[in-house]
């Protein structure tokens, strides 16, 4: 990783928002792997279990507890830290849970974006502004056809249109205030469905299945044919160093929406993915049921992302295939003892992966 990057990240003092979550944890480690100095910014973590826990991450950057609605206290983070990178991961990021609490949802997804914006915008040593969303942000025609960039946002779901509005909010700021701004560049990224150790959330389908099986209980699957374009986690976030590595020299070529998601090789069914998960850790079983309460709410049945953007300007993709994305899934879940370091011989794992994929 630290040969990827060539020391650009050393001593750089960076904002995460949603550091304790899944994804922002795996960001944390690389960040401070790679020499940054990180604050993190985010809501008490889920779970004991989840991956920011285990690896006792408070005790290796700044960890600010707070909600990104309440814009006062985020303000006074990044008056007293003064980062000069910005990379905004916390959000409410679960569908089914959009339709329990869509008001919370646009709170959260969008409320909270704008405030980072605004903090952003007013902090004069804030450089530049990454906003992860989700590739749910395009208006979904269940197309065989890879997304691109420059397809129309929509979701049919809160939590979907939520992101949506929040891309919408990023390309508002970033005409209206850093168009021709020398100072500050603004991008989003959208990936594809994200998976790791360490994740707890609820209706989820991988965290579904590790509490099955610690449980002794049979995973039970709603939508089995439902297609996801899978991706481990460390994949986007690669993508994300990259584009924060490139658009530091102010260049408007890297302001804009990027899209980091999966090759064609690891699009799979939900059952797929199940079964392929049983078979790498030897045990488990599952059910295919039908609830009308709940399978009764919309949930998108294919979605694909077209990344050759990525692949043009960053000379990012995906390099994983699907064997060595559940073998990295299941040895993290399988460990008795999760710590700091086994996630970093994990990090160190994928990027000589990467390194080797480029020689």
């Amino acid at each position: 990783m630290k040969k990827l990057f060539t020391g650009f990240f050393e001593d750089k003092k960076v904002l995460l928002t949603g550091h304790t979550g899944f994804i922002g944890s795996w960001l944390a480690i690389c960040l401070i792997e790679l020499g940054a100095k990180v604050v993190g910014y985010a809501l008490p973590p889920l779970t004991k279990d989840d991956n920011f826990v285990v690896t006792h991450l408070h005790k290796r950057l700044v960890n600010s507890i707070g909600d990104i609605r309440n814009y006062s206290k985020l303000l006074e983070v990044f008056k007293k830290n003064k980062p000069e990178i910005v990379l905004h991961l916390a959000a409410q990021p679960i569908v089914r849970k959009s339709y329990k609490n869509p008001k919370e949802t646009y709170d959260v997804n969008v409320g909270g974006t704008i405030n980072i914006f605004e903090a952003f915008r007013k902090m004069k040593t804030s450089r530049i502004l990454i906003n992860f969303t989700t590739d749910k942000c395009y208006e979904n025609k269940e197309s065989l056809k890879g997304y691109n960039e420059n397809d129309r946002l929509g979701g049919y779901d809160p939590y979907s249109s939520s992101k949506a509005c929040s891309e919408l909010i990023t390309s508002a700021y970033k005409s209206s205030f850093f168009k021709t701004h020398n100072k500050k560049l603004v991008s989003s990224i959208r990936s594809g469905n994200v998976i790791g150790g360490g994740d707890w959330q609820e209706d989820r389908l991988i965290p579904d299945c590790m509490r099955a099986f610690n449980q002794n209980q049979k995973i039970k699957i709603r939508n089995p044919e439902y297609i996801r374009p899978w991706q481990y986690v460390l994949e986007p976030l690669r993508g994300i160093l990259t584009l924060a590595k490139e658009m530091w020299d102010l260049n408007n070529i890297y302001s804009g929406a990027w899209n980091f998601g999966p090759s064609s090789n690891m699009i799979f069914s939900v059952k797929d993915m199940v079964e392929k998960v049983i078979k790498c850790l030897g045990k488990g079983k599952y059910d295919i049921i039908f609830d009308e309460k709940t399978n009764i709410l919309h949930e998108t049945k294919y979605l694909t992302l077209d990344s050759s953007k990525a692949e043009k300007f960053l000379g990012w993709k995906t390099i994983l295939n699907i064997d060595d994305t559940i073998k990295f899934l299941c040895d993290w879940y399988k460990e008795d003892k999760i710590n700091y370091d086994f996630d970093v011989d994990q990090i160190n794992n994928y990027f000589k992966k990467v390194n080797e994929k480029k020689n």
